[in-house]
């Protein structure tokens, strides 16, 4: 496992120029799943610990994995608090992926729990971002600069808020959640009503309005999806998820051997 390098950051330039930047996300809390999917080319990965079982205790291990395998290490927190934050900050992670941000406030609150004073309000300790105590200073620099901090777009009061969110300072980019943002209309997994696509059509242009990345994490593990995605504009995109990779692919291969028996 490599220890966390102070090096500039490839994913917070592309969110900076809006060059499409592919990862993907974790949920299966294993070396070997991080290996097989840095074969695949992926810039990151997002290990999720909101929506899984993954647990901080396997959280350092996961991240320098990531890390080692020459890929950007993101954590989606369980919630927008500081110690989530600050533990997997402190665990070597190249950025945050804050969940259910819905207005200024949060996002001001998300930042603070990243960055230290004066920029922020995260409280200093020393593990292995820091190299154990010893790169404090470069680290502290570190994350003036370099840390990435994504505002996770997945309630209906998020897009009617979306301007002031993104004018607070330290806010990278966005991604849209899609199956938080349709239930938070009451329409869980229903992307095609009509009022699901015109808030989703309302995030895209504000974002283009003001000239910001757009994000969003695309389930399905066909690529016609995010290619979508990539020509209407989008750049920061979470290419569908470790199990559905997997579970796909067996289904799919399974069903065309059971046609041909």
């Amino acid at each position: 496992m490599k220890n966390f390098s102070h090096k500039h950051s490839p994913l917070k330039r592309k969110l900076q120029d809006k060059e499409v930047s592919i990862g993907s996300w974790l949920t299966i809390p294993h070396q070997a799943v991080i290996e097989i999917l840095s074969t695949a080319g992926f810039e990151w990965l997002t290990i999720d610990m909101e929506h899984s079982p993954i647990s901080i205790e396997t959280i350092m291990n996961l991240i320098g994995h990531i890390q080692g395998n020459n890929m950007q290490a993101l954590v989606r927190v369980s919630k927008n608090e500081e110690v989530p934050i600050k533990r997997v900050l402190d665990a070597g992670a190249d950025g945050v992926i804050v969940p259910m941000i819905r207005n200024k406030e949060e996002a001001e609150q998300a930042v603070n729990f990243v960055k230290y004073p004066p920029l922020g309000k995260r409280g200093v300790g020393l593990n292995r971002a820091q190299k154990y105590g010893t790169a404090f200073d470069t680290y502290q620099e570190w994350v003036k600069d370099e840390v990435v901090v994504i505002a996770q777009i997945e309630h209906i009061d998020s897009v009617n808020n979306l301007e002031e969110i993104f004018s607070v300072n330290g806010i990278d980019g966005i991604i849209v959640g899609p199956y938080d943002l349709s239930a938070s209309m009451g329409y869980p997994g229903e992307y095609d009503r009509k009022e699901v696509k015109e808030a989703l059509e309302r995030v895209d242009e504000i974002t283009k309005k003001l000239n910001k990345p757009l994000g969003f994490h695309v389930i399905d593990s066909g690529y016609e999806k995010t290619l979508e995605k990539i020509s209407k504009g989008y750049s920061f995109l979470a290419f569908s998820l470790d199990f559905f990779f997997l579970g796909d692919k067996a289904r799919e291969e399974m069903k065309k051997l059971k046609e041909k028996l």
